[in-house]
Formats: structure tokens, C-alpha cells, sequence
């Protein structure tokens, strides 16, 4: 492809070589021109699905060369202990992955009482048999190394009457392995979502809109559509490069559910499942999913850089309880929306080296003491300050174990599977984490809305940020990370554009969270005579509460409590198209003869709570007759959001 053609040039590696004095400053000129002088190759496939159609430009390839430099500079200059990655075996890779998926149990040998067997009771067939997988691949693993398992495969998944649709597997000494139990998965559309286009006039669409449903998880959808040939998922999109494909979501009659409208408790579920519907999905994609060990390095328990998400939140949390997103990363981005959107160049300028690092030291020494001027922050040093922020998080915002799931998204060709995998990454990202991109992300996209002022567009943007959030901070960096990284470019412009889709539970997530919940319910036996005396006080209340309300609680009634309101509680005739938005109303117009005015309080919004979940904010347009349906003993709460 000739550089006319594309408007672009490539950079297919980065070599990281260390001089002295003079001699960076002359290999840093080398280094450019040989970048400039193999713009006319192409680029790596994993890149884009459309590789022809998606040339990087020249500007941006740019800006990505000059965070690279930026970065190895700052290495240089020994601002950051490096870790040596460790390398694990197979049984270490499947161990890691069954604890993380919240079947430890399974690894340790002990009975279950926790989340484990209730997660395999909830699980479709596709994701059983990668469970039994991994599981079965681990057991053999440490057979060869003389080892005997905790529990045997057999012990988990081998039933009197089980059956399944899948083919035995056959194991090295000829034996056919024991078959599932029997999985009820949900069913699955014969054909693709049907593709809307915004061109009415006969000619090839400029942009295509690729619907999306919740309700059927990803791998179920994926393995029914892989069985044709002609599948539309599969299809690549060739279009310009500046035009991403839109996607539609089909939205639930339950209503959309955000990550922070769920307890801690169900989000922790909700990353198991994903981690095991990731693994499924690649697989049915012939992608191979790849793990890196989490390296326990010795970290720092106080300061601003270098300091674990977690242990920040910890000691933001003594002065302002609730925080979700470090202090001084909501401060520096607070900092940029204030002053440096509509500065040309903002992110792509560094700011100066000198400056950065006396603002870093300040930081450090007054940040939690109130004593820290951020007036004499100049934008393009609160830029600077940022990235070296995530640089610098001992594990990567990304996480370490994840980051190789995440550039494996790259060689996906359909852009629905992309973004569906993405979406699931996104799911199982430690919530310090995800909170933490979130804002970033958020930023980002204002950023790149100013596009007019200050000259960032949206590779502009992704190109500066891939380095600073894929490359690995280790001492055996691989010259193939540093070519990821660019592919990964391709993946931040993803998050960037479609951020507010990757943010939303799939329904069929909470399907799995509910059964989990309800098997768990069914399994809770009182372990002493306190916990029996608990739960028979709590039944006869339950029971009397019952008696009171029988007369006006008949099916399809609710009581709606609002302990805030002027009316506290309500009983309500469910309607089919009763939404959420109506009960509010309703109990706004009480309210409106109360003492308080709505004004003056913080918005309500109705939860469900309890039941088969453990608490739930429900959209405005959540048919309550649906939600009735899913789980009939919830309570109904009016109260305000956490966050």
C-alpha cells in the first residue's frame, strides 16, 4: 500500500535502547527516521478488522511515536521500579482461573458453601463444558506432576441421569469422560440480528447500525451464528476510517441496568460469570485466551504515584467515605475540564519535564493536606501528571491478568464480537478499576467533543493513550508489546465511542445472577440455635406483616415503601405498561402535599430489593409487571442512588 494512498504511515515496532548524553538525542533522530522511512508498510492484521480501510494517519502515528519517546525518557530517568514477570504453568494458569471465577472450591477440595455450586447450577451448556475444561485440564496437569488433585472433574460434573447434546470427550487412556448434568440454556435466534441502515438511496451505506440484544448470552449467539457460513457477525465492515459502526441495544422490558445500579455482592457475581463467558466466547471464536500472572511486588501503602488503586480508595475513604475514583485522579481530570479542552494539544504537548517533576514531589508532600495549589498547574503539566499516573499504578488499570484478553479483542474481525467482548472484559474488571476508566473515559470523550479547539480527534487521542495503558511496566518488555500497543489504539477508540454500552449489565448476566441467588437461598440451613431463633423472629414478623396486608396485597399488587416522602408507604395495581418513572411520579404528587418539597431533597429512584437479587436500581422505564414477574418477593424501595 503506498503512503499516498492511505494517508498514514505504520509503525510496525519500537526498540528501546539506552544512551547517554548526546547519543539519545542523535539515536532519538535515527530512531524517527527509520520510523518515517517504513511508512510504506503495512499493518499488522491484528490491528483492525479492515485493515485497507482503516490507515493510520500521519498525525497520529506521530503522536504515538512521541508518547513512546516520552516514556522511555521518563524510564530513563528512573522514575519507576520495574517487576519482573514471572511465568506460570498450566496447572498455576487454570488454577488462577477457577478461583478467579469463583469455583476456588474446586481447587481446594472443599465442600461448597459459597458461590461455586450455585454458579454451575446457573450456567448454559457452552459454559459448563469450559468449565469441565479447564477444570479437567488442571486435574491432568497435576497428575503429570504427581500430584493428586483436591477434587476430581468426575466429582463435580458427573450426575445419575445426566445427559448432553456434546460430544464425550475422550481422555488419554481411552476412557470416555462422564457427561454433564443437564443444562437448560436459554434459546437462541436461528439467524443474525437484522442490520438497520441509514442509507435510503440504493447507494453502499455510509454508516450501518448492528443491533444488540441482552437477553441471550454472547457465546450462545455466537455458537448458533458460527454454524453458517454466511453469517453477518462475521462479516467485515468496510467503511472509512473515521466511521466506527453504530450499535442499537434492544432494550429489556426490565429496563437498562448500569453497573452501579447493583450491590457489591451481585457485581462480584456478575465478574464470574463473565470471566467464564469470555473464556466460552473466545473459545467458539478460535481465540486463544491468554493470562499473565498477577506479580505481588512490594508496593507502597501511602503517597499519590505508585500506589495500588485500592490502597488510594482506602485512604481517600477515611476523609470523604463513598469515593469510588482516587482524589487526585478526579483533581487532574477536574483540572483539564476546567482549563484545558479547548487547549490545541492538550494530551498530545507534554508539558515541561522540570515542571512535572517538581508538581509530582508537591503532590506527594501536601496533596492530603489541603495544601496543594492547583492554580499553579499549567494544562499541559495536569496532561502530563495524569498519564504518568496510570503509567505508574504498580498493577495496570487494565489489570495485568486481563491485559492479554483485552489485545486479543484486536484479532476478532466482526465489530459486533468486538464490542461484545469488550463489553464482557469490562464486566470483570475489579471495581477500583472499572470506576477508575470510567472516568477516564468519560474525560476522553470531552476531550475529543472539542475536537474544533483544540485539535485532538479521536485517534488523535487513542493513539496518546494506548501506550500509557497497554504497555506492560516490566523489565522483559517485548518488542510484540510495543507493536501491540499501537493495535490497541484501535481498542481505546472502541471504549471512547461506545463507552456508554460497555457500562450496561446484560439482562442475561442478571438472569444468571438470580438463579445463583436463588440457589444459594435454597441451600442456607440455620447452623445454630441463634441463627434458628434469628429466623424464626423474622418469619413471624414476615408472616404478621403478611396478615396486615392481605387485604389489599392480591398478584400483580406491590407496596411501594418511601421512608423519605411525605407518604411513606403505597399499595399499587401493577399494569402492563406500568413503569418506574410512574411510580415516582405518583409518589411526587403526595409529596408535593408533604412538609418537604422535592426541591429540597435529592431524587428518589425505585429499587428492588432482595428476592433473587440483592438490590437493584431500577431504569425509568422498567415495566414493573416484568420485574414483578422475575421476582415476586422483592421489596420496592423509594430511595436516593449512592452514587
Amino acid at each position: 500500500m503506498d503512503v499516498k494512498d492511505c494517508g498514514g504511515v505504520i509503525l510496525t515496532a519500537f526498540h528501546s535502547l539506552t544512551f547517554h548524553g548526546d547519543e539519545h538525542k542523535h539515536a532519538a533522530d535515527n530512531r524517527k527516521a527509520q520510523y518515517q522511512r517504513i511508512s510504506s508498510m503495512s499493518l499488522p492484521t491484528a490491528v483492525s478488522p479492515s485493515a485497507p480501510e482503516r490507515c493510520v494517519s500521519r498525525d497520529s502515528m506521530e503522536d504515538y511515536w512521541s508518547e513512546m519517546k516520552n516514556i522511555e525518557e521518563e524510564r530513563q530517568g528512573g522514575h519507576e521500579e520495574l517487576m519482573e514477570r514471572g511465568s506460570m504453568d498450566e496447572a498455576e494458569i487454570e488454577e488462577a482461573w477457577l478461583q478467579e471465577a469463583g469455583l476456588s472450591n474446586l481447587v481446594t477440595g472443599t465442600q461448597s458453601d459459597g458461590p461455586a455450586e450455585a454458579l454451575l447450577s446457573t450456567l448454559t451448556r457452552s459454559q459448563a463444558a469450559m468449565v469441565k475444561k479447564r477444570l479437567d485440564n488442571y486435574t491432568q496437569t497435576l497428575r503429570k506432576r504427581n500430584r493428586q488433585p483436591m477434587r476430581h472433574v468426575r466429582d463435580v460434573f458427573s450426575m445419575p441421569d445426566a445427559t448432553s447434546e456434546l460430544t464425550p470427550p475422550i481422555s488419554p487412556n481411552g476412557q470416555i469422560a462422564p457427561k454433564l448434568p443437564q443444562w437448560n440454556p436459554p434459546k437462541v435466534p436461528p439467524s443474525c440480528p437484522a442490520f438497520t441502515s441509514a442509507d435510503t438511496n440504493g447507494s453502499s451505506s455510509v454508516s450501518e447500525t448492528i443491533v444488540i440484544s441482552f437477553d441471550v448470552a454472547y457465546s450462545e449467539s455466537a455458537r448458533a451464528h458460527r454454524k453458517g457460513r454466511e453469517c453477518q457477525d462475521c462479516r467485515r465492515i468496510r467503511k472509512d476510517d473515521r466511521d466506527l459502526p453504530s450499535f442499537q441495544i434492544v432494550k429489556p422490558r426490565q429496563g437498562v441496568t448500569r453497573v452501579n445500579d447493583l450491590s457489591s455482592e451481585d457485581i462480584k457475581k456478575i465478574g464470574y460469570i463473565s470471566l467464564i463467558e469470555l473464556t466460552t466466547f473466545y473459545d467458539i471464536l478460535g481465540i486463544e485466551m491468554k493470562r499473565n500472572r498477577v506479580v505481588r511486588s512490594k508496593t507502597r501503602d501511602s503517597g499519590i504515584f505508585g500506589v495500588p488503586l485500592t490502597t488510594l480508595l482506602e485512604n481517600d475513604q477515611k476523609k470523604y467515605p463513598g469515593s469510588r475514583v482516587p482524589l487526585v485522579f478526579k483533581k487532574l481530570l477536574f483540572k483539564l475540564e476546567q482549563t484545558g479542552l479547548q487547549t490545541e494539544g492538550i494530551l498530545r504537548v507534554p508539558g515541561s519535564a522540570s515542571r512535572v517533576k517538581h508538581l509530582r514531589q508537591e503532590l506527594e508532600l501536601k496533596f492530603y493536606e489541603d495544601r496543594f495549589d492547583w492554580d499553579q498547574v499549567r494544562q499541559n503539566d495536569a496532561a502530563g501528571l495524569l498519564k504518568m499516573f496510570i503509567r505508574e499504578l504498580p498493577y495496570p488499570l487494565l489489570t495485568q491478568q486481563h491485559l492479554p484478553a483485552f489485545t486479543a479483542a484486536q484479532s476478532i474481525s466482526s465489530p459486533k464480537h468486538q464490542i461484545q467482548a469488550l463489553h464482557l472484559l469490562i464486566m470483570l474488571l475489579p471495581e477500583a478499576n472499572r470506576d477508575t476508566l470510567k472516568a477516564l473515559l468519560e474525560f476522553l470523550r470531552k476531550v475529543v467533543a472539542y475536537e474544533d479547539k483544540n485539535r485532538m480527534s479521536l485517534w488523535n487521542v487513542s493513539m496518546i493513550v494506548a501506550p500509557n495503558l497497554f504497555t506492560f511496566r516490566g523489565k522483559n518488555v517485548k518488542q510484540e508489546e510495543m507493536q501491540g500497543a499501537v493495535a490497541a489504539a484501535q481498542l481505546v477508540r472502541l471504549l471512547i465511542t461506545h463507552q456508554d454500552l460497555l457500562w450496561t449489565v446484560p439482562c442475561f448476566l442478571i438472569s444468571h445472577v438470580r438463579k445463583m441467588n436463588e440457589a444459594a437461598m435454597g441451600k442456607k440451613t440455620p447452623t445454630s440455635e441463634k441463627s434458628k431463633r434469628r429466623l424464626l423472629k423474622r418469619w413471624n414478623t414476615d408472616k404478621d406483616r403478611e396478615r396486615s396486608e392481605v387485604t389489599d396485597l392480591r398478584d400483580g399488587v406491590i407496596r411501594v415503601h418511601a421512608p423519605l416522602h411525605a407518604k411513606v408507604s403505597m399499595a399499587i395495581q401493577l399494569s402492563a405498561e406500568m413503569k418506574a418513572r410512574d411510580i415516582m411520579a405518583r409518589f411526587d404528587i403526595e409529596n408535593g402535599r408533604g412538609s418537604r418539597s422535592t426541591s429540597r431533597r435529592q431524587r428518589q429512584y425505585l429499587f428492588e430489593v432482595g428476592g433473587n437479587i440483592g438490590e437493584r436500581c431500577l431504569d425509568l422505564d422498567a415495566h414493573l409487571l416484568d420485574v414483578y414477574h422475575v421476582n415476586p418477593h422483592c421489596e420496592w424501595v423509594l430511595k436516593s442512588r449512592s452514587t
